[in-house]
């Protein structure tokens, strides 16, 4: 983690079920901001049967974890969750889906609403994450990204000062 982080739960505040209401980061690192994952496949298509909050909670939650590990993070990284269910009767699914992907000891702070609906239709719900990793890994991922795109346009790596 970058600097250190630390999960609060004020005892002025009601106990959060898989959340936390306060995560504080200090130190140096890098904040990573991933966008809203619906419950689509590789090809951009809903998943499951029409309806299957499961399959897209998973799905949603997959698509985040890998998003993560594209920049060298873990959902032991992510501080901060925003939900959007179109339905807020498959909160108790999308708790348990969570829960399988957070760790539960020191779960990231939560919002989730509920909307009348989403950018795709038939999606059911969307997650995204803020991700705060260590200084060191960000310069690590910032070399591997720099490579990667030097290497495609046929360039050379820029010389660090």
């Amino acid at each position: 983690m970058a600097g250190s982080l630390r999960f609060i739960n004020p005892k002025t505040l009601s106990k959060p079920p898989g959340y936390t209401h306060v995560v504080e980061a200090t130190g140096p690192g890098r904040i990573v901001y991933i966008a809203g994952q619906l419950g689509l496949d590789v090809g951009g298509k809903v998943v499951g049967q029409a309806g299957d909050f499961r399959a897209q909670a998973i799905q949603t939650f997959q698509s985040l974890k890998d998003a993560l590990a594209e920049v060298g993070a873990t959902f032991d990284d992510v501080v901060k969750l925003n939900n959007y269910l179109t339905d807020l009767k498959y909160l108790p699914i999308f708790r348990e889906v969570r829960d399988m992907f957070v760790n539960t000891a020191a779960p990231p702070a939560s919002t989730t609403i509920q909307i009348t609906a989403l950018a795709r239709e038939g999606a059911l719900l969307e997650t995204e994450a803020i991700a705060l990793l260590p200084a060191k890994a960000a310069r690590a991922a910032a070399r591997k990204v720099t490579s990667k795109s030097h290497k495609s346009k046929g360039q050379k790596k820029p010389k660090r000062k």
